[in-house]
């Protein structure tokens, strides 16, 4: 979502925060602004649509300092133009904020501010902070900005400077990510540490409820109260290389063709093949505490909950634990049931999530062990979480997931192995699994290697209207995520459905015009998926078919075939959801799209 960079150094900061926000690129923006404290006052420039558009608003109108805050917007409240891109400052002039989030009491506190005498020019709820802190500036920026952050309510990341304070930024965070960078004499702010990590690995997280005073001379974090914490310096390890395209057009398409990798790395260390069960030490769960684990709430939100119905099925039925695949979003707002003896599992590639942070926290709440499968070290998830699996896919660029959803699907059958082999799968089940686990590499480059296949099948369909897909068993959750993948990134309207519910409504939509996409590779359900694209057939549909080995039964029924390798039923979907990638990838640069940064969505979706 928008995206924080901040500085407070010797250099000028005008250069490192721009550059700070083209690193934050991918999370989806839809303006950009800078403010700086030039030692004579505060100077603003902003602009709508991309960071070039705001750099060249800076090098008509340049700006100058050493203290900055810059900002990448994705709207909320108000219209994506200038006026309502941030930093916003209040009517003196002499504040600046800008803010990830939602203050959800902004229209009571712009009455009150309104009657006594601000007057505000955005749409936007964040403007009221930059008032609210004018309002309560009486002796520093600090105290102003928690005097104003005691009377919000809702989520935010904030970096404010004030020329009536100079060489200082406060940093403040609530239920959206924000951390410091650690220098030479130097600092920064930022909401994500792609921003920064060209100029330092040394990072402080802040925790919600925090706030960060930060100067040339160091930082000093307190809570809301001004009671003094302490924290600790995370050094991260990954390259800046790997948030760099590799000579591939997009990221998006990079992290297809890293899968190999990514799910290596997932399984790296984890699985005894002999024995055939997985080695999860970030569990932080004994044994006894595992066999009294009697249900499983798997909470995510969008690809993650495509990953979660998965992992549903392998626990369900290797495992024998019954397992409830819940809407992050929803689960927080009903009442379920949960006990001392559920497990919460909750997935988020970002760990910042709000929704599945939100619901992590509920389900925490009512006794629940919660178990964190996350992307990425230090976020909020896996600070919060009682336990954890990293999933080490490396950092994931393109707003539409990829290699994130292979590696989710990975931790969660490493999950299966460690609760089925402590009840009744045998050894040899294990075994088999855990065989099929380390052959998924190689078969995903086999796939890969013939990915000009299913460009020329995407050149067929670069102008349909409609897709369907398709699935049954393992392969109909991944029928949802070839369906979102289109959506998101070639804005062509696409649903996904079990393959046999096809009859009950959606059969009525197809024709010839109508591409179906069927995944049905050889596994228990084959036979009845068969007898669903003859349905489909017999009624002029194009089938486009994701399969895994020659089979006269299909003869004369598919229009376009892609043939993937064989593994056992559960591990299917990881082979079978590549082909669906790179369909959606190609039919998109096809119709001449920004894959990586399509329009209305982010990356980390902080708000709810």
């Amino acid at each position: 979502m928008c995206g924080i960079v901040g500085y407070v150094g010797g250099r000028g900061a005008t250069s490192l925060l721009i550059e700070g926000l083209k690193r934050l690129e991918y999370r989806g923006y839809d303006s950009a602004g800078i403010a700086m404290n030039n030692g004579n006052g505060l100077e603003t420039r902003k602009a709508k649509g991309k960071i070039s558009m705001l750099e060249a608003a800076v090098n008509g109108n340049p700006i100058h300092g050493t203290v900055g805050i810059a900002h990448t917007r994705w709207a909320t409240h108000g219209a994506p133009n200038e006026c309502n891109a941030h930093p916003h400052i209040d009517c003196t002039k002499t504040i600046a904020v800008v803010h990830n989030g939602i203050i959800e009491n902004y229209s009571a506190l712009r009455t009150v501010l309104k009657e006594k005498g601000h007057v505000f020019v955005s749409e936007t709820d964040t403007e009221v902070l930059a008032h609210l802190i004018e309002e309560n500036f009486e002796t520093t920026l600090e105290d102003a900005v928690m005097d104003a952050l005691n009377l919000v309510e809702g989520t935010f990341g904030i970096a404010v400077v004030s020329s009536r304070d100079k060489d200082k930024i406060v940093a403040a965070r609530k239920g959206s990510p924000l951390l410091i960078g650690v220098g030479d004499g130097e600092y920064f702010v930022a909401s994500d540490v792609a921003a920064i990590l060209a100029q330092t690995r040394e990072v402080v997280y802040l925790d919600d409820g925090e706030v960060a005073v930060i100067t040339r001379e160091g930082y000093q974090v307190s809570d809301l109260g001004a009671r003094p914490v302490r924290k600790g310096v995370s050094r991260i390890e990954w390259d800046l290389d790997q948030i760099e395209k590799g000579g591939f057009d997009h990221f998006m398409m990079k992290e297809i063709f890293e899968q190999p990798n990514s799910i290596t790395n997932a399984m790296r260390g984890r699985i005894v093949v002999e024995d055939g069960y997985s080695k999860l030490g970030g569990m932080n769960i004994t044994r006894d505490e595992l066999e009294k684990i009697d249900n499983i709430i798997i909470t995510a939100c969008g690809t993650s909950w495509h990953s979660g119905l998965i992992g549903e099925l392998m626990i369900e039925e290797n495992a024998r634990i019954p397992v409830e695949t819940e809407y992050a979003s929803e689960f927080r707002y009903r009442n379920p049931i949960v006990t001392p003896n559920s497990l919460c599992v909750v997935i988020s590639q970002s760990g910042e999530t709000a929704d599945t942070l939100a619901a992590m926290r509920e389900a925490k709440r009512r006794g629940a062990r919660t178990l964190g499968l996350v992307n990425v070290v230090g976020s909020t998830i896996a600070r919060e979480d009682d336990g954890g699996v990293y999933l080490h896919a490396g950092p994931e660029i393109g707003v539409a997931s990829t290699k994130a959803f292979t590696s989710q699907v990975i931790g969660l059958a490493l999950l299966m192995l460690k609760f089925a082999r402590r009840r009744d799968m045998s050894v040899a089940r294990g075994r088999e699994i855990a065989m099929a686990m380390e052959a998924l590499p190689a078969q995903v480059q086999q796939i890969l290697d013939r990915a000009k296949e299913m460009e020329m099948i995407a050149e067929k369909f670069k102008d349909a209207q409609n897709f369907l897909y398709l699935g049954r068993g393992y392969n109909f959750p991944v029928a949802l995520e070839g369906a979102l993948k289109l959506k998101e990134i070639s804005y062509i309207h696409a649903e996904g459905y079990p393959a046999a519910e096809m009859k009950h409504g959606p059969i009525a939509l197809i024709d010839e015009n109508m591409p179906v996409v069927f995944i049905a590779p050889h596994d228990s359900v084959f036979d009845k998926v068969a007898s669903n694209i003859q349905e489909v057939k017999a009624r002029g549909g194009k089938v486009i078919c994701v399969t895994s080995r020659e089979e006269p039964a299909l003869k004369g029924l598919i229009d376009y075939e892609f043939r993937i390798p064989e593994t056992v039923d559960m591990l299917y979907p990881i082979l079978t959801v590549v082909p669906l990638q790179l369909l959606a990838y190609y039919i998109a640069t096809k119709r001449g799209l920004d894959v990586d940064q399509p329009r209305n969505l982010a990356k980390s979706v902080t708000v709810e």
